[in-house]
This record gives C-alpha cells, sequence and structure tokens, in this order.
C-alpha cells in the first residue's frame, strides 16, 4: 500500500501523460482524415462569428436611428420651449448636402461603396496584407464606419478582431435596413467633427459658417479630410497638416474624375480660409426648466419604456410663453442695469490687495494654490497672485457678475408660468429658483403675521418701536434692530409689517413662538429647506428657495390653501395621443381663512403704503396687488414678491458668493428685486396676460385711527409696541451690523448693553422698575449724541453670530 504523501506529487503527472494520449489520438486521427483538419479553422471562426451576433444591435435599433426625433418641450400656448437631443446636430437631407461633399467622401472613404454589401472583401484582404507587412491600415467601409459612429458601446474602438467582427455584422444589417442613398445621409448626418458638433451641417457652420449646401470643393475636401483623425487633422490647431490632408483628397477626386481638367494644382495651392466659430446649442426660452424637465422625463421614459431622445415624446407644460418672455426680458433688462452698478461697486479700484474678502477669494485660486504647493508662504503667494492683472481681471468678472431668479405661479391651481433660472444661462447653469437657497430676509415676515392673526390677534393692535431685548437663557440676549433709530410710538401690526419693522416682528414671534411661524411657513408651501425654530427665523435666518417663497404667498393668494407646484400637463407620443396626464393636487388648507384675508390686505399696505411703493409710482401697476420686500444683512440678498389674483412673481437678486455684498443706494430689495418684478407684471397687465381688473376676496379694512403718542418711561416694559413710517422705497438704509463700538454711557437707571456677543447684561446702576413676566423688554433711548450699538447673541448655542437681516446680526 502506498504512502498517502505520494499521491499529490503523482496528480499532476497522470494528468499530463492523459493530455499527451488524447492529443496523439487527435493526431493520428487528423492524419487519416486531412480534410477535418482543413475545415476546424473555419468552422470554429464561424463559431464565434455566430457567437458574436446576440451582442450586435438589432434590425430594430438600427431603423430607428433613421426615424430617430428627440422630445419636444411645449408652452401651454403650443410655443416649442426646449428639445432634447442626443447629440448637437442639425439633420439635413441627402439631396440637401453639396454633391463636392460625396465625391469627397466616396473617393477618400469607400469607393466601392455602390458595389458592395457593407463589406468591401478586396479592400478588407488588401488592408490585412499591407498590416501584415508592418503598414497598418484600414478596410472599413462607410457602412462598416457607421456602425461604429452609431453604436459605440456595442462595437466599440479597440484594435481586436472581435471589434471588427461585430463591426462587419453590424455593417450587413445596416446594409438589408437601409438603401445606399440612406446610408449616406445617416453617415453625414452622425459622424463627428469635434466642438461639439455631429454632422455635415453642423461642421460646414462652425468651421466655414455656411451650410452644408453651400460647402464648395476646398471646403469639403477639407471636412472628408479630418475623418481620418478629426483631433490630427483639426484645421483650428494644426492648419499645416489638415491643408495637407485636404490636398490628398483632392488628388484623389481628380483621379475619379471629379475635377475639372487642370485645376488640381491650382485648387491645392489655395490656402484653408477657415471661418471657425464654435455652435452652442440653443437654450431656449426656458432654459433651467428645460434641465429640470430633462431629468425628469429621463425617468419617466425609463418607467414606461420610452428614449426621450427618439420616440419624439411630447412635453405640455403649464409654461405661458408670453409671461416666459416678459420674465426672460424683465431678467435681461433690469439684470443689465443692476450689473452696471455693481461693476463700479466693485470695479479695479475696490478690487484691492487690502481688502479681507479679496483676500479670502484669492486664497481659494488655483494658482495660490499651486504657489504655496511650490513652499511660497501665505504672503508671497498673495503677493504673485495679486501681481496678475489677467488672473485678478478674471476672477473680478467671475465672483462680481451678479445674479438673480425669478419664477410666476399661478395662485389659483400652482401652475407655473414663467421660470428664469438666472441672468443668463451660458454663463451661470446654476438654477437661482429651485437650486439656490438664500436667506430670504423680510419676505419671511408675512409667516409671522400670518401665525399671529390665527391666534386670534388684532392687525390693527399696537406696539411701542424701541429697542428690544429678549432674554434666550444662559445670558445671552437678542436685540434685533432696525436702520433708523427707534421712536419709541406706537405701531400697529399693520404699519409693522407694511414698513417691515424688524422690532414689531420681534416682538411678535416672541409673543406666538418660533414654532409656530415654522408651522406656518410649512403648511403654506416652505417645505424642502430647513427651519430652525429660534427667534431669528421670524427675521428670515433660514435660507430657503425662491420657489418655496413664491409658493408660499401663492397659498396666501388662494385664501390660503396650498397647492402644489404643476409644470407638467400631459406626456404625448409622437402621433398625439396621451401617455399620461397630469392635474393640479386638490387644495389643502394651510392658513385659517380668516387669519389668511386679514394678512393679506395687511400686505396691501406694503405697495400701498410701505416698502413696496415703488410698484405704483414708478411702475404704474395698479389694481388690487400686495406683497412684500426683502434684504438681508449688508444688502446680500435683496426680495420682492408681488400677488395678484392670477400671478404670484417673485424676484432675487444676489451675487453667488455671498461675501460679496451689494450697495445700500441699489442693494435693498424695494431697489433690486422690485424692479424685475414690476417690469414684469406691467408687461403682464398690458398685454392682458393677466386681468388687470381683479379683485382678491379679502376685505379692505378701513384705515385705524391715528395712535395717541406715548413715551415710555426708561426702564419700562410695555404689553406690546411698534415704530414710524419708514421712507418709501423700502427697508432702505445701510443695514447694520455687529457693533464694535462701546455701549452708549449710562444714565441713571438705564443698564449699559453689552457691546460683546454672549456677555450677560450687566447689573443696572441704579434699581429699574420692571412689570414684564415675559422676559421681553425695551432699552429706553440712549443719552444725547450716543450712538447705540447693535448687539445681538447667537441661539440655539451658536458658536458664532453670523449677519442676514437688515441692521439684525443673528445667528446661521
Amino acid at each position: 500500500m502506498r504512502p498517502v504523501t505520494d499521491a499529490p506529487a503523482s496528480f499532476p503527472a497522470r494528468a499530463a501523460r492523459s493530455a499527451a494520449a488524447r492529443a496523439r489520438r487527435a493526431g493520428a486521427v487528423l492524419r487519416r482524415h486531412p480534410w477535418w483538419a482543413a475545415a476546424a479553422l473555419p468552422a470554429a471562426l464561424l463559431l464565434y462569428v455566430l457567437i458574436q451576433i446576440p451582442f450586435t444591435p438589432g434590425i430594430g435599433d438600427i431603423r430607428r436611428v433613421r426615424e430617430e426625433r428627440p422630445a419636444v418641450v411645449l408652452s401651454a400656448d403650443g410655443q416649442a420651449l426646449a428639445e432634447y437631443r442626443r447629440a448637437n446636430r442639425s439633420w439635413v437631407k441627402l439631396a440637401d448636402i453639396s454633391p463636392h461633399v460625396i465625391a469627397a467622401l466616396l473617393a477618400t472613404e469607400d469607393r466601392r461603396f455602390y458595389e458592395h454589401h457593407g463589406i468591401d472583401v478586396r479592400r478588407t484582404i488588401g488592408a490585412l496584407l499591407h498590416t501584415a507587412q508592418g503598414n497598418l491600415q484600414g478596410g472599413s467601409t462607410i457602412t462598416q464606419q457607421l456602425a461604429r459612429n452609431l453604436y459605440p458601446d456595442d462595437i466599440g474602438r479597440s484594435v481586436s478582431v472581435t471589434r471588427k467582427i461585430r463591426e462587419a455584422i453590424t455593417a450587413l444589417k445596416i446594409e438589408a435596413s437601409y438603401s445606399k442613398d440612406e446610408i449616406l445621409e445617416t453617415y453625414l448626418n452622425t459622424v463627428p467633427f469635434l466642438y461639439n458638433a455631429y454632422g455635415i451641417e453642423m461642421a460646414a457652420r462652425t468651421y466655414f459658417d455656411t451650410s452644408s449646401a453651400k460647402l464648395d470643393v476646398l471646403q469639403s475636401a477639407t471636412l472628408v479630410g479630418m475623418l481620418k483623425g478629426t483631433s490630427y487633422y483639426n484645421p483650428v490647431t494644426r492648419p499645416e497638416r489638415a491643408q495637407e490632408r485636404r490636398n490628398l483628397v483632392l488628388s484623389l477626386m481628380d483621379a475619379r474624375g471629379e475635377l475639372p481638367d487642370g485645376q488640381l494644382r491650382k485648387l491645392q495651392a489655395r490656402p484653408l480660409r477657415i471661418d471657425f466659430e464654435r455652435q452652442v446649442e440653443d437654450s431656449g426660452p426656458a432654459p433651467h426648466l428645460a434641465r429640470y424637465l430633462r431629468r425628469w422625463l429621463i425617468d419617466w421614459a425609463d418607467r414606461n419604456d420610452y428614449d426621450i431622445y427618439a420616440d419624439g415624446l411630447r412635453v405640455h407644460t403649464t409654461i405661458d410663453a408670453r409671461l416666459q418672455d416678459a420674465a426672460n426680458r424683465a431678467v435681461q433688462r433690469q439684470g443689465d442695469v443692476l450689473q452696471r452698478a455693481a461693476s463700479a461697486q466693485w470695479g479695479p479700484r475696490a478690487w484691492t490687495a487690502n481688502r479681507p474678502v479679496v483676500q479670502a477669494l484669492v486664497r481659494e485660486t488655483a494658482a495660490y494654490k499651486i504657489a504655496r504647493e511650490a513652499g511660497e508662504d501665505d504672503a508671497h503667494a498673495l503677493k504673485q497672485v495679486l501681481a496678475d492683472a489677467e488672473a485678478m481681471q478674471a476672477l473680478r468678472a467671475d465672483k462680481a457678475r451678479l445674479q438673480a431668479g425669478f419664477v410666476a405661479i399661478d395662485p389659483r391651481n400652482g401652475a407655473i408660468r414663467a421660470w428664469v433660472g438666472s441672468r443668463g444661462f451660458d454663463e451661470d447653469q446654476f438654477d437661482h429658483v429651485q437650486q439656490a437657497r438664500r436667506q430670504p430676509g423680510s419676505t419671511f415676515k408675512p409667516f409671522v403675521y400670518g401665525a399671529a392673526f390665527a391666534q386670534g390677534i388684532d392687525p390693527n393692535e399696537t406696539f411701542v418701536d424701541g429697542a428690544v431685548e429678549i432674554p434666550l437663557g444662559n445670558g445671552q440676549v437678542w436685540r434685533p434692530t432696525d436702520i433708523g433709530a427707534p421712536s419709541y410710538q406706537p405701531m400697529t401690526l399693520r404699519d409693522g409689517l407694511a414698513l417691515s419693522k424688524n422690532t414689531i416682528t420681534a416682538q411678535l414671534v416672541q409673543r406666538i413662538g418660533a414654532a409656530s411661524v415654522a408651522k406656518t411657513a410649512r403648511a403654506l408651501g416652505v417645505r424642502q429647506s430647513r427651519l430652525d425654530e429660534v427667534f431669528s427665523l421670524a427675521l428670515g435666518t433660514s435660507p430657503v428657495t425662491l420657489k418655496e417663497v413664491v409658493n408660499a404667498y401663492a397659498s396666501i393668494a388662494n385664501g390660503g390653501n396650498y397647492v402644489e407646484p404643476l409644470v407638467v400637463t400631459r406626456v404625448e407620443d409622437r402621433n398625439g395621443r396621451v401617455l399620461e396626464a397630469f392635474q393640479s393636487a386638490p387644495p389643502e388648507p394651510a392658513l385659517e381663512h380668516g387669519a389668511d384675508q386679514l394678512l393679506l390686505d395687511a400686505m396691501r399696505g406694503v405697495v400701498d403704503r410701505g416698502t413696496g411703493t415703488a410698484i405704483r409710482s414708478r411702475w404704474g401697476v395698479r389694481g388690487d396687488v400686495a406683497g412684500k420686500t426683502g434684504t438681508t444683512q449688508d444688502n446680500t440678498d435683496g426680495w420682492f414678491i408681488l400677488m395678484h389674483p392670477e400671478l404670484v412673481a417673485g424676484a432675487w437678486v444676489g451675487f453667488n458668493d455671498s461675501r460679496l455684498t451689494m450697495a445700500d443706494s441699489w442693494g435693498q430689495g424695494a431697489r433690486s428685486a422690485l424692479p424685475i418684478v414690476g417690469d414684469f407684471v406691467q408687461t403682464a397687465l398690458r398685454t392682458r396676460a393677466i386681468d388687470p381688473d381683479a379683485v382678491f376676496d379679502a376685505p379692505h379694512a378701513p384705515p385705524p385711527a391715528p395712535p395717541q403718542e406715548v413715551v415710555p418711561e426708561q426702564g419700562t416694559v410695555l404689553p406690546g409696541w411698534g415704530a414710524t413710517p419708514a421712507a418709501e422705497g423700502g427697508e432702505g438704509l445701510p443695514p447694520g451690523s455687529l457693533s464694535e463700538r462701546p455701549a452708549a454711557p449710562a444714565e441713571p437707571g438705564n443698564p449699559v448693553a453689552p457691546a460683546v456677543v454672549g456677555t450677560p447684561l450687566p447689573a443696572p446702576a441704579a434699581p429699574v422698575p420692571q412689570q414684564s413676566t415675559t422676559g421681553l423688554r425695551i432699552v429706553p433711548p440712549p443719552a444725547r449724541g450716543a450712538e447705540p450699538g447693535t448687539v445681538v447673541v447667537p441661539q440655539s448655542g451658536a458658536a458664532q453670530a453670523q449677519p442676514v437681516e437688515s441692521g439684525v446680526v443673528v445667528p446661521r
């Protein structure tokens, strides 16, 4: 008996002996039957070819290419808003292509095109012989090239036997599906020519600023010559190679008798004369919306087994083409005016090295990072980049470009009527309607007043416009302020909202609670963004999207009923058959109807006598409208929303980088965002796209009696308070900031306000009588000549206070 340890060592030897025996037997069979050996190799090759057939496109897929129709997005009134093409091309019929192009193509790429059936056997054998001799050559026909261009994923471009077999099989399928002229037409309309130009028509426009029908013999030879290698023979970057290749194409054409006798040398001596202009796809009148809908439609098509690039889908939307055009023009006109102001404010003189914001921006550039990686310290790296005038100019042009967003919604059904995501899609594809989240400032205040009215607080209740202190616990105090000094005069809630008084709003939110404000805002339509339930929320410190705010105002205009925004009404196939229809969602009660009517009427005061009066005085908007302005700290963001019974329109203006701010003279919402909305609404009313006689069902409240003047004693805490009217034009004065000044000198009975964030209030020099049970008090006027500082501490334990609202510093 053999030991167990011998078994592993003997197994390979036995296997080798068995394989050798089988090989000897096979060799003996082949010697007896030599014809089997001759047939074995072709049989194996045929089997391999048959195995590759399932990996190539089917006949149906090939036929769909010529029938390819992009999906079209249509406005509610039937105007085309966008087309979703697979590539940037414009299909032209073969008869509309210059005959010089066809002659050059056949002479260069496939002389026997009309004689073979997809594979030129003679050319293939010749290419194999040349390749075997070390001279690599391609033997692909036009049909094989078309197969490779149409199906790069199925066929690939690797140099391999598998790729050539799949390419040949697909070419045979194409020849079985198309006529020769159809193959030529498809090839010329799908071949790539660099610079996002696909097809001969886009190539003619890109390189010669002409149409494919007007290409002359030299231009045709140049473009056809590129097909051997578009980058290598690029006439823009490598004109010498391109001209050499063009001349070779001309000689091949001459050999086939395609050129007049004796003209070859004269033609070859001619220069290229390229007239290059990169072709940009038409973005349409609503490009940001179109991009949003592309993503939506791709998901819809995947679920329903459609191709958005080939099946001719027709997507009907709620967009009104007239209103979309008015919105585009308003954003362009008013944006250009504002940009001139922004360019002056952030001009070369302002863009200096001693400004901290400029230094911060420089430190984020690639040039600065490269300098630091090369071993330079911060100072030398900064100096190096700041000395580069071209780099600094480019940085300023990028950062100092003002942006805007605009959207309009029908409050009755949630239909989106106009959507402008930026001042120019080519320059900024970021969508400031639904992607950008910015602090809304005072446009958030209606949610505070709406929540208060829902709790039974009367719009005519008076509060006193005084410097407010609200303890937050742990020795922290919130001191929101307005731009001007407080008047210590009574003011109704109606006037507090119309004049956008921070002191009034802060007292109101302290009374009703931040949670109720957040709940009201969410119910009305602010449903995607996070809302921090802190007192400063009342002044618009939680970033939100423009679409959310306008949708929430649409709920106010709709009697307090929320309707989810709607933009697609139906999807049809190419024959007009409805594949799926969509309708407005049922309205959801969001704000009690009586409270909503009180709120809407109070917001009429914004445009009648408050911060939005320019809507009437400058833009001549008449009829029943209401709205609200908004400006955040240091004029970082400007907002304005206007409500009409048939349309709610809103705009946001600011820089993409919030470290850059707008000037006091033009950056407030009443002076930046309001003109865009005013321009738009003026056009909408003039063209009667909306009814100028439409009215809200909210009754107009009679004006309240003038309040009796009240001057509180120092240190007295009152149950409710307010302020004097602000100047027409809005929140309109330079916003406040975190105080760096010492507090006002103390007077008897007047505690000194701390000048450091988070510092507890010091004990007063003398006892101050207090009657407050709410913890909220009015600080008496400072001593004559003193400038009270603005001091605000972070809420929710925030480590750092951030400026966000005019005259107020609150946590982010």
